[in-house]
Parts: C-alpha cells; structure tokens; sequence
C-alpha cells in the first residue's frame, strides 16, 4: 500500500507500508492491504505505518484520511511529534 501523509506545510512520508492504524474519531482504526475505501475524520493522536519491520509513529493533531485502491492519504492539521519505534 501506498501512504501518503500532508501537512498545510510540507510533506512528511510518501512511500509503501504494510500496515497503518489511525486515531479515528470514534476511534482507532487499522488499514491493511485490500481494506475497503474509507474516509475518516482524525483526532488528535499516534498514527502508526509499519515499512517492513520497523514501526514509524507520527502525532498528529487532527485530519482527514482517505483510504482508496492501496492508496492512503493522510492530510493532517500539524505533526506533534515524529518518531521511529
């Protein structure tokens, strides 16, 4: 799957992922490969994309997602914090 994650300022991740759980409004939610095309509103909170092994954790504090063919797209209001787990 591709994941692409937008802030009003600049891109912050384009690239394939395995796996990726986002703090939906009425809560959290997980996307796998093949998952049914959704759009969802984000609050504040961990979004999680896994690129093979390695976990990356990005918080932001709000937004959209759009998820469409293996294609997500993430426009978030700011990052709080960036990290690798």
């Amino acid at each position: 799957m591709r994941l692409e994650i937008i802030t009003p300022d600049k891109s912050i991740f384009k690239g394939e992922v395995t796996s990726a759980t986002f703090p939906g409004t009425l809560g959290s939610f997980q996307v796998l490969k093949d998952h049914a095309p959704i759009i969802s509103t984000l609050e504040q909170g961990v979004v999680k994309y896994k690129i093979n092994d390695a976990v990356h954790e990005v918080v932001v504090s709000g937004g959209i997602v759009e998820v469409l063919d293996n294609n997500i797209i993430l426009l978030a209001e700011g990052i709080v914090k960036e990290e690798v787990a």
